[in-house]
């Protein structure tokens, strides 16, 4: 008997972009990091005005209010946007990947997106990659979580620690929410020293590691 690597991807992540971005510019990073049995999409945020930039259109998954802790959230947009990303997941399992072999991430924006998604979802994911971002609606919680598949998900959080637009404590408040809503233990919180809102190297060497040991190869017996 021997064994085998699987070449074509069964796994896959999904990661969504920030306000104004689209998904070039992280498949692009992607393709730095790639690691053959993963199939990465990133997909485009719709264009929208946004409250936050005076009513500019410009990619957005839901409006911004404002920045504070105590800003009004666009509640219908947020659970508009992460309903059509559990659709998302929908296809591809339809296409042949078991959601728990999908991985779901996102930077700002889109990582406030995908950190909802995953703890409001029936579709038991693989996990979170979280970069420079909170957590939306926070104050809905743990009640929106109550049906959630995902309260053992095992979570990565990245933030910079000179970010100026999403304040660091803005992802270490997030970071002790979810260790109210899942296994605290699945919960890895990395901070990186001078960074501003944006990714850097380190933090990539850190999210491909943890997309190595989340959706590791399948093995066949042959």
């Amino acid at each position: 008997m021997c064994y085998s690597f699987m070449s074509f991807p069964l796994v896959q992540v999904i990661f969504l972009h920030g306000l104004g971005d689209t998904g070039h510019s992280w498949a692009e990073a992607f393709a730095g990091i790639r690691i053959p049995h993963v199939k990465y999409i990133c997909p485009h945020a719709p264009t929208m005005p946004v409250s936050l930039n005076m009513r500019m259109s410009m990619p957005s998954w839901f409006d911004i209010y404002g920045l504070s802790p105590e800003a009004d959230e666009d509640e219908i947009g947020i659970k508009r946007a992460s309903e059509n990303i559990k659709a998302l997941i929908d296809q591809e399992v339809k296409n042949g990947i078991p959601s728990h072999r999908i991985l779901l991430g996102g930077f700002s924006q889109g990582g406030a997106l995908s950190l909802y998604t995953a703890l409001t979802t029936q579709q038991k994911l693989a996990g979170v990659v979280a970069l420079s971002c909170w957590l939306p609606l926070r104050k809905s919680f743990p009640q929106a979580a109550a049906n959630s598949a995902n309260k053992d998900m095992h979570v990565l959080q990245c933030h910079g620690d000179s970010d100026p637009l999403v304040p660091f404590v803005f992802g270490s408040q997030t970071s002790e929410k979810l260790k109210g809503l899942i296994n605290p233990a699945n919960i890895t919180f990395k901070s990186y020293r001078g960074l501003p809102h944006s990714a850097c190297p380190e933090e990539m060497v850190d999210i491909k590691r943890f997309i190595e040991k989340q959706l590791p190869a399948l093995v066949l017996q042959v």
